[in-house]
């Protein structure tokens, strides 16, 4: 059985990594079709600092609600403990892996065991540990719904058109802004997977790693910018989300397509003319992508690249490290 209370890390205030507090707190209760994982591992994603810091980055009508004290966090790795009602295809003992709820900020995953909706679990592959499980729910299934298969009905609060997809093969070409980063390096390996040339446009340090990724062309931006040297690209995948990022759209080919992941400010007179497309979507929790990721991973055709990994009582030199930039990969919490 499960102990009554459990180690977290809560806000009751907005603002720094200093406001993360780890304290005690009870272990949640099980409802139907949820399951009870003693997490392992947490993986760190930009919601987690986004809701630390208030969301002050995001327009106010896409903002969801919550209340404080709060513990963030949506991407677990761990053991099924305990199983409510109305759950097929999970026993205790299981290894699973998953992104919890999102884009609600109840998933409570900076805790030592989360109350988990069984839809949004996948068994852990059992050739990867939790700490690498535990990067690849949020950032892998953020790559996969927006280049493989969207995967659910749930509208963008970004845009009102569906988002589709772009079929990749091997004639097509795939620039990748921001590749080192966690959604970034999953794009990257997702589009040679299905057998794209790819362009990965990242800082210079991170050269040698996209590379051991499959990349067949880097480009530093500290040194050169992509929108002057790369020309006829089918797919540009922006994860960086600058202000700027309306000049990728003059790397693209007419008919092709931009997605923006974070938000960015386009101009449709300029993309009518361009004679292309920016499409995003908001990601989801789904198990069977996520299942199907899990092979690729599996099978070391994909696999998570962890930049840093801190203990769950340390979660503020992890968010303080996110602060510094230039992450290769992801940042993981540790959970004993």
């Amino acid at each position: 059985m499960p102990p009554n209370m459990m180690k977290a890390i809560r806000l009751h205030e907005h603002g720094g990594p200093e406001v993360l507090r780890y304290e005690e707190v009870p272990v949640p209760e099980l409802k139907p079709g949820e399951v009870l994982v003693r997490v392992h591992a947490v993986g760190i994603n930009p919601p987690d600092w986004y809701l630390r810091d208030g969301m002050a980055n995001l327009p106010p009508e896409t903002r969801p609600k919550f209340d404080l004290p709060v513990i963030p966090g949506t991407d677990v790795s761990g053991v099924v403990e305990a199983i409510a009602a109305n759950v097929d295809g999970f026993s205790v003992g299981d290894e699973v892996f998953g992104l919890l709820r999102f884009p609600s900020f109840d998933a409570s995953a900076y805790a030592e065991y989360v109350a988990a909706p069984a839809f949004d679990l996948a068994r852990k592959p059992p050739n990867i540990d939790h700490v690498h499980a535990a990067g690849a729910p949020m950032a892998g299934l953020t790559a996969w719904q927006f280049l493989i298969e969207l995967g659910h009905d749930h509208p963008s609060p970004f845009q009102a058109a569906r988002h589709h997809p772009v079929a990749l093969d091997a004639g097509k070409t795939v620039l990748v802004n921001g590749a080192a980063g966690g959604v970034g390096h999953f794009a990257v390996q997702l589009a040679k997977w299905k057998g794209a040339r790819v362009i990965a446009v990242a800082s210079g340090t991170h050269e040698s790693f996209l590379h051991k990724l499959g990349v067949d062309e880097f480009l530093d931006y500290t040194r050169s910018r992509p929108e002057e040297t790369v020309r006829d690209v089918d797919l540009v995948v922006d994860t960086a989300g600058t202000r700027e990022s309306s000049r990728l759209l003059r790397t693209l080919k007419r008919g092709g397509a931009l997605f923006p992941v974070f938000l960015g400010k386009y101009d449709s007179e300029e993309i009518a003319r361009r004679g292309v497309t920016v499409s995003g979507t908001q990601v989801r929790p789904n198990g069977p992508q996520l299942a199907e990721l899990g092979q690729l991973l599996d099978a070391s055709t994909v696999r998570v690249a962890i930049d840093s990994t801190f203990p769950l009582a340390e979660a503020r030199a992890a968010h303080e490290r996110a602060a510094r930039g230039h992450i290769q990969g992801k940042i993981v919490l540790t959970v004993a």
